[in-house]
């Protein structure tokens, strides 16, 4: 079936209100000249400015999400965000279990699931991150990972609509190191096919590739197969860095 791409930008820890607003408004300007672009387009600022940012994309053809979220939706929980205050700040999205997550954090695949299954709750699709340190590749246990990964940090009623799923190789994530073209195809296939023992639509899901995808490596990664699109990180924090890797969907 045809799936349509996700392009989508993670800031993680970058960008103030106004140079942030500054590089929402020139792709804005790029994507105006494209009449039905061909792919969604996504980008994950920090939670102070998905409130402003999402007001400057409101009927456009950029969509607005968190970088992550908390499982309840309100509480004693100083410093974090419940997936319904994105909701209300203009988010359509939510990214959860990024390795950076995972890592600094601590979180468990069964932490990334709550969380999951919070943004659904909220009305946001769940983008759920998956990914293999170079150890593990190293010591030949990428796809056993990426089973574990999948299998339980998916939410609960999942479907192809409500949720994504992104392979970002822990070790490629802003060293400029990709996996070659046959690895990241062979993990996407190995992640549709653990999904279709899962799910009934699992030939619809988003699969995204992300780890130092950059305007000269998207157009042979992106075209992939099970290859539904990218979660950028460095490349997206500018208009000109970004805008060839959104190309490579429209």
């Amino acid at each position: 079936m045809s799936i349509r791409p996700l392009i989508a930008g993670n800031w993680k820890m970058n960008g103030l209100k106004g140079e942030s607003s500054e590089v929402i408004r020139e792709l804005l300007a790029k994507v105006s000249t494209v009449a039905n672009p061909g792919c969604d387009i996504l980008i994950c600022p920090p939670a102070l400015v998905v409130n402003e940012l999402a007001a400057l994309c409101e009927g456009t053809s950029i969509s607005i999400g968190g970088q992550d979220c908390h499982p309840n939706v309100s509480g004693a929980h100083t410093g974090d965000i419940s997936a319904e205050m994105l909701k209300d700040a203009g988010a359509s999205y939510c990214i959860v279990g990024h390795s950076e997550r995972r890592t600094d954090h601590g979180e468990s695949n069964e932490t990334v699931k709550a969380k999951a299954e919070a943004a659904i709750r909220a009305g946001l699709i769940a983008i759920v991150c998956v990914g293999e340190t170079l150890e593990e590749r190293e010591g030949g246990k990428t796809l056993n990972v990426i089973s574990e990964q999948v299998k339980n940090s998916l939410p609960e009623g999942a479907t192809a609509e409500n949720t994504v799923i992104a392979y970002e190789p822990v070790w490629a994530i802003g060293t400029g190191k990709t996996p070659t073209p046959q690895d990241v195809a062979e993990v996407h296939a190995h992640m549709r096919a653990e999904l279709s023992a899962l799910m009934t639509d699992a030939n619809g899901v988003r699969l995204l590739y992300g780890g130092s995808v950059k305007g000269s490596n998207a157009p042979e990664l992106m075209g992939l197969e099970n290859v539904d699109g990218g979660l950028v990180g460095g490349a997206s924090l500018t208009a000109e860095d970004f805008w060839p890797i959104i190309e490579t969907g429209i």
